[in-house]
């Protein structure tokens, strides 16, 4: 028999906090997640599913609250999964993000001597996202509805705002959920892989105020296209790129393989600290541009560029790391195993007139490898690769060129522990920063400079 029971309330005391965002209430060492609460707040909260190992409960009610507890802005914040920790202060935040990476390479990685820093934060931790994707349904009165899912499910929750992203953005959400209808866009269905309209992505550059609109799709036209044009650009006269994006595959990836512009230009641009990029629809680009500023700074003075030094930019995307370093370096290279990314990194480069930089199609390893043969010998390789951290040859790789300075951007910390632990043999940590580049959610990002022993 089970500790506890589903459907039943208990109460307890929050012991701990994943990082995932939810709160870990144990009853005889069983442990019960539950989100929305802080550590050390009396709590009761209803079970709302059983496992063998653990079970998932829902706030009810906190009986003791945390000094650090605020009553979260968003209306929609006790449904909606976007976010996690707006029932938290951002100072806490902050502290907890900085508790999450000494946790993982103090205790769990056993490093110690590693010099690690605040949490870098925004001075005001809200409207920071230049990108949405928004899902669409129909609600059981045959209404369009707009909105992002509900924690752990494709549920769409319609929101007429979200306090994360730019106002355009709501603005625009709000205006195509009235002209949807008024089309009679048939939204798509994802058990039934019925209907057209799947997500709106809205994309927007920061400093530019330039908007792009895809309209992805179950198919290859989208009806009344001339008309929805008008009345777009109409309303929103800082959009000057209309796409459709064709994604007729029965999965939960959102955008297809091919799109193709409706109105305008191809691209929109944006800058980094004074460096334009080219953004496509397809194209990696970072969300928050104000924090993204920082990491980059930060990633740039721990490269320690004198204007002598050779840039290795692996996991290199559009290019930004490597455009940002490429002033202070002698010659930047970049790889990057995504082809369109490495032709947005070229146009870039050429569109800032950064001569002293070469991109490269092609996993990283091997053009590594093949570079080292040329005679490239790289001082400095900076690496910021995907959630699931580097590949075990390019590991291997980088061990066998033997830079002075790495410099590690990471999204999942726990993958960046992994990695640094295979290079420590040759490599030790001076320091980590933690920036917030995602406030309100659990995410974390952080800059590592590890130096050669």
């Amino acid at each position: 028999m089970s500790v506890v029971e589903k459907n039943n309330v208990y109460e307890g005391r929050v012991v701990d906090f994943t990082h995932e965002g939810h709160g870990v209430i144990k009853m005889e060492r069983y442990p019960i997640f539950v989100p929305q609460v802080l550590v050390n707040e009396w709590v009761s909260f209803k079970i709302i599913k059983v496992k063998k190992n653990f079970a998932i409960g829902r706030l009810v009610e906190v009986k003791e609250r945390s000094a650090s507890r605020v009553e979260p802005p968003c209306q929609y914040f006790y449904k909606c999964g976007g976010c996690q920790l707006q029932h938290i202060s951002y100072e806490t935040q902050l502290d907890m993000k900085r508790e999450q990476v000494i946790n993982l390479f103090e205790r769990k990685g056993k490093f110690s001597n590693i010099k690690i820093k605040d949490t870098v934060g925004m001075q005001n931790p809200w409207t920071y996202r230049n990108k949405s994707q928004i899902p669409v349904g129909i609600d059981k009165e045959e209404k369009v509805k707009m909105g992002f899912y509900r924690q752990r499910s494709h549920d769409i929750i319609d929101i007429d705002e979200c306090l994360i992203q730019y106002d355009e953005q709501d603005a625009i959400m709000g205006f195509l959920k009235q002209t949807i209808q008024k089309y009679h866009i048939k939204p798509y269905q994802e058990e039934k892989h019925k209907g057209l309209l799947r997500h709106v992505v809205i994309r927007k550059g920061h400093f530019t105020n330039e908007v792009m609109v895809i309209f992805v799709l179950n198919g290859t036209k989208l009806p009344h296209q001339e008309a929805l044009i008008q009345d777009l650009t109409t309303q929103f006269p800082h959009i000057t790129s209309i796409k459709i994006n064709i994604n007729t595959d029965k999965s939960n990836v959102i955008m297809g393989k091919t799109s193709h512009t409706l109105y305008g230009k191809e691209v929109i641009i944006d800058y980094l600290n004074d460096v334009t990029f080219e953004i496509s629809d397809l194209s990696f680009y970072q969300i928050n541009v104000t924090q993204t500023q920082k990491l980059y700074t930060i990633a740039k003075n721990y490269a320690q560029l004198t204007g002598e030094e050779i840039v290795l930019d692996t996991y290199c995307g559009i290019g930004t790391i490597g455009l940002m370093m490429a002033p202070y370096a002698k010659h930047v290279y970049g790889v990057e195993v995504v082809k369109e990314a490495i032709e947005d990194a070229k146009r870039n480069a050429l569109n800032n007139q950064m001569a002293n930089t070469t991109f490269e199609v092609g996993a990283a390893e091997d053009v590594m490898l093949r570079w080292k043969e040329e005679g490239i010998k790289p001082d400095v390789v900076t690496v910021d690769p995907p959630r699931k951290g580097c590949d075990e040859t390019f590991i291997q790789t980088l061990l066998e060129l033997e830079p002075e300075r790495i410099v590690y951007i990471s999204c999942n910390p726990s993958t960046q522990l992994r990695d640094v632990q295979l290079l420590s043999d040759k490599y030790v940590i001076k320091e980590i920063t933690p920036v917030d580049m995602f406030p309100q959610t659990t995410h974390v990002e952080t800059v590592a400079l590890l130096t050669k022993k």
